[in-house]
C-alpha cells in the first residue's frame, strides 16, 4: 500500500476509519437515509473519506483535537509521538458498545508492533469483533464464540 492509503485509512488516533460503516465504501443506503434524516442534512452529506479529509462523518468533530495536535507534533500517528499515550486516547464507558473509541490505544500499540499496512490488513477488523462481538473472558480478552 502506498503511504497516502494508509494516511486515508487509519486515523492518527488509531481508528481505522476504512473499517467503520459511516466510511464512502461501506455506507449503506438505508444508514445514509437514517443518518440524514436524524440529522437534518441530506443522505449524500453521511458519506465519510475517513478523518484526515475534508468530508468526514457528521459524528466525528469538525476540528479534532487530536488530529490537530497530531499535525503540530509533525506525526502521522499518535503511537509516534513522545508524548503516546495521551489523555485524548484515554479509554471511556461513554457509548463504548457503539463507538470505537476505546480501541485507540489499543490500535496504536497493535500498528506500532506489526507495523501499519500489517495491522491495517491482518488485525484491524478482527480486533473490532472481538470488541463489540466478542464475550469478555478475565485473563482472555474478548473471545468470539
Amino acid at each position: 500500500m502506498e503511504k497516502q492509503e494508509i494516511l486515508n485509512a487509519i486515523a492518527p488516533c488509531g481508528i481505522d476509519c476504512v473499517n467503520c460503516p459511516l466510511h464512502e465504501h461501506n455506507i449503506t443506503e438505508e444508514m445514509k437515509n437514517r443518518l440524514a434524516a436524524m440529522m437534518g442534512k441530506a443522505p449524500q452529506e453521511m458519506i465519510c473519506q475517513g478523518c484526515r479529509s475534508d468530508k468526514r462523518a457528521v459524528i466525528c468533530p469538525v476540528d479534532c483535537p487530536t488530529l490537530t495536535c497530531s499535525r503540530e507534533k509533525g506525526v502521522d500517528f499518535c503511537f509516534q509521538c513522545p508524548d503516546f499515550p495521551c489523555e485524548k486516547l484515554t479509554p471511556a464507558a461513554d457509548r463504548a458498545d457503539k463507538l470505537p473509541h476505546n480501541l485507540k490505544v489499543y490500535n496504536s500499540c497493535r500498528m506500532k508492533k506489526m507495523g501499519l499496512e500489517k495491522w491495517l490488513l491482518e488485525d484491524a477488523r478482527t480486533t473490532a469483533t472481538r470488541y463489540y462481538k466478542g464475550r469478555m473472558v478475565i485473563g482472555k480478552g474478548p473471545v468470539v464464540e
